[in-house]
């Protein structure tokens, strides 16, 4: 599977179009990524096939949420299922970087045919063995994982993205897709170490490896072959 971020309409039209099998679409991508607004949510999820992953991060200052920052959190994933989507993006925190499961919990208890991917908040808990565990309790709804095994890019991080990866398999619990850093340059390597079957791609896939910029075809197309391959 191949994900690619998108900002808006136009970008998720054209992913579709160069073969992604899936968007991650958000906001302030300068920020991390932050929730689209509600006009942007209309217009992708009523201009796409593929699936629709949905940032739902209200601020860029961490993943400790408070209980003004639910409220919100619910808030937005109830704009998505009104409007007919189930894909969400999200990772929660506690204090102490474990996984805050009251959050996630409060989420899935909104609609059983949500579809989340757990995102990076991952690469800062202090165990991703004992998270990865809490998470497969949800593996009805946290489909996925979004990681670079902890470390700064998925090249610095292909030996524990392998044993999350054999963990994932072990444990029949949510995908691994590896994110962060993969390019056209660096994918084979990455995937003959790691072997998952998800891979996320953001401005790798862009004419300058900018997010100012749209795609750039020739390496998308690269990639996708290659991933495909």
């Amino acid at each position: 599977m191949l994900e690619v971020i998108v900002q808006n309409r136009q970008e998720a039209i054209e992913a579709e179009k160069l073969g992604a099998d899936r968007v991650e679409l958000v906001s302030a991508i300068q920020e991390g990524g932050l929730t689209p607004s509600f006009g942007t949510l209309k217009q992708v999820l009523g201009s796409v096939s593929i699936p629709v992953q949905v940032m739902i991060r209200p601020h860029s200052y961490g993943f400790h949420y408070s209980a003004e920052d639910m409220e919100v959190i619910r808030g937005d994933v109830q704009a998505i299922l009104d409007l007919g989507g189930n894909g969400i993006v999200f990772g929660g925190l506690n204090s102490d970087n474990t996984i805050n499961e009251q959050a996630l919990s409060e989420i899935i208890k909104m609609a059983p045919r949500l579809d989340i991917t757990f995102h990076r908040a991952f690469d800062e808990v202090e165990s991703q063995e004992t998270a990865y565990r809490l998470l497969a309790k949800y593996r009805s709804h946290v489909k996925r994982i979004l990681t670079s095994g902890g470390a700064k890019d998925c090249e610095r991080g292909k030996e524990q993205l392998s044993r999350l990866v054999r963990l994932s398999k072990q444990l029949v619990g949510p995908v691994i897709m590896a994110g962060s850093g993969l390019s056209s340059g660096n994918i084979l390597d990455v995937h003959e170490s790691v072997g998952a079957c998800d891979y996320h791609f953001g401005k790798a896939v862009r004419i300058d490896r900018s997010f100012r910029n749209g795609f750039d075809f020739t390496v998308f197309n690269q990639i996708k072959g290659l991933i495909d391959g």
